[in-house]
């Protein structure tokens, strides 16, 4: 039986919470302040915690921070039961560690789906942990010091979960770290003066996300979005650059990947000076392809595949359509199969 911690103030939130739960099969411990709260989950190690925001002498984020800085507590799922809905608060409680949030006032069914999920995503931690840690090790050169300490860095980090469409971070803030994508799909976005949006990169597992920003010590100039539900690591700012100035084979992986993204968004610059809108959208197409689990088979929508090549959603449709007549691609709602790609690396501009 998984057991769950609910820490709330409202006595009736906290007791309709709690039998919405135990109803449903789960073992509830119940607390009406942030410090008793911090004793449960010290003592009982739950499975999920639930934690509401704005309480009286202890609020939800230092009931975060606290169980943080626990070994014991650190890595139990926290969700935010909360009313504020700024786009402050959501950052904030993402930055400390919160893995999801539940707005009030929510239904049996969003209390039920928030906890199970949020469990089951849990008891998969260990697999990503792992696949992500061996991945981390790209960013260094054999086992010198300087890898050592990235996986000390590592050790105690904790899996950071956003839902589809959630910001990561927005134009203008200030990187907090660096982002490495464990699972899921981040897309960073430039807004035109007259509201378009355009597709300046796609992040998939393995890819590290605000290294720019973080390097050159200034704000973010492009906003991060999820894609789909995404699970990602943030390897803080400070821990980072320490790491890069005392060990050479770590800033020299750095340099790599942002020689890398350079040349992607050169790439992409040259695109959309001198080809033709047909060859933009197989361009398009190919680079998807390169990224993709499934290298043939892409899962991209028309609002997307329009902002990254820099044409109209319309453009998009009619163009699809000729290269599904001329049988270079075969298309399922936002599911497109590339058929010939050897057509559409040789098409005409």
């Amino acid at each position: 039986m998984k057991t769950v911690l609910i820490i709330e103030d409202n006595v009736d939130i906290l007791e309709s919470c709690a039998e919405i739960l135990e109803l449903s099969g789960y073992h509830v411990l119940q607390s009406d302040n942030g410090k008793h709260g911090i004793e449960l989950a010290v003592e009982n190690q739950p499975d999920l915690i639930l934690c509401d925001i704005m309480m009286p002498e202890m609020d939800g984020y230092d009931v975060l921070k606290l169980l943080g800085q626990n070994n014991d507590t650190a890595e139990i799922p926290f969700v935010f039961l909360t009313a504020k809905t700024d786009r402050f608060d959501f950052r904030k409680g993402m930055e400390m560690g919160a893995d999801d949030y539940l707005t009030k006032p929510f239904n049996d069914t969003d209390l039920l789906h928030a906890v199970e999920t949020r469990i089951k995503k849990h008891q998969r931690q260990k697999a990503y942990y792992s696949s992500t840690f061996q991945n981390l090790e790209k960013l260094s050169l054999g086992n010198g010091n300087g890898m050592k300490e990235l996986k000390a860095l590592i050790a105690d980090r904790k899996i950071r979960h956003i839902k589809k469409k959630q910001v990561l971070y927005y134009e203008g803030d200030t990187p907090q770290g660096l982002y490495l994508v464990v699972e899921g799909s981040i897309k960073t976005i430039k807004l035109a003066a007259d509201g378009r949006q355009f597709i300046t990169g796609l992040y998939n597992p393995d890819d590290y996300i605000g290294l720019d920003a973080l390097l050159l010590d200034e704000d973010f100039t492009e906003t991060a979005e999820a894609v789909e539900d995404t699970s990602l690591y943030l390897l803080p700012r400070e821990l980072i650059l320490n790491l890069v100035n005392k060990y050479p084979e770590v800033s020299n992986q750095f340099i790599k990947i942002l020689s890398n993204n350079i040349h992607e968004k050169e790439e992409q610059l040259l695109e959309l000076a001198y080809l033709s809108v047909r060859k933009r959208l197989a361009q398009v197409l190919l680079r998807l392809s390169k990224k993709a689990s499934d290298s043939d088979l892409l899962n991209v929508t028309r609002d997307e595949l329009a902002a990254l090549a820099g044409i109209a959603i319309e453009t998009v449709s009619r163009t699809l359509s000729d290269f599904k007549e001329e049988g270079l691609i075969e298309k399922n709602g936002t599911q497109i199969k590339l058929v010939n790609i050897e057509r559409l690396m040789k098409m005409k501009n």
